[in-house]
């Protein structure tokens, strides 16, 4: 853009726009939206070289059949049609849960099928997320019972999923 261009347009921009931007907001009563179309309407105005050399009566009265059809062209846009003015900002959803709680029903399951001093050390160390010396002293039995009972808990509960239909 040269200075002599630069010029024009400041000088379209200052006899025009005011009265574009308030002839946009009459037509949809939407001020922030008729900025957007006003810019839109200088930058075709500056594309358009010859709008530049015309008197200012012709160029306003282009200028408003510019708006007015930018103004038309957005309201039957797909963006506008789907969209949906509110007060207030949707709540933020929350992620799908849902195949965590079958998971969860089905390890619950599987557990349920342990016998109880395989699901006791098996609970105490996975889910309580201690280690074997702490399991020991909470269950009070030896080390290695803890070990052996986890050894096998562990074992049956795969059974108990592979029926279930869990694969690894």
């Amino acid at each position: 853009m040269t200075v002599d261009d630069a010029t024009k347009l400041r000088e379209l921009h200052d006899a025009h726009a005011a009265v574009v931007w308030r002839y946009v907001v009459h037509l949809t009563g939407d001020p922030v939206g008729a900025d957007d179309i006003v810019q839109e309407t200088l930058l075709r105005a500056w594309r358009s070289k010859r709008i530049l050399e015309q008197e200012v009566d012709s160029t306003r009265s282009w200028m408003m059949k510019v708006a007015r059809n930018l103004v038309i062209d957005n309201a039957r846009s797909a963006r506008q049609r789907h969209e949906l003015a509110v007060d207030e900002p949707p709540e933020r959803g929350e992620p799908d849960r849902t195949d965590q709680l079958f998971e969860s029903l089905l390890v619950a399951g599987a557990l349920a099928t342990l016998t109880t001093e395989h699901r006791s050390v098996v609970v105490h160390a996975y889910y309580g997320g201690r280690g074997i010396a702490e399991v020991a002293r909470e269950l009070d039995i030896p080390e290695g019972t803890v070990k052996s009972r986890l050894h096998y808990g562990l074992r049956a509960l795969r059974l108990a999923l592979q029926e279930r239909g869990v694969t690894r």
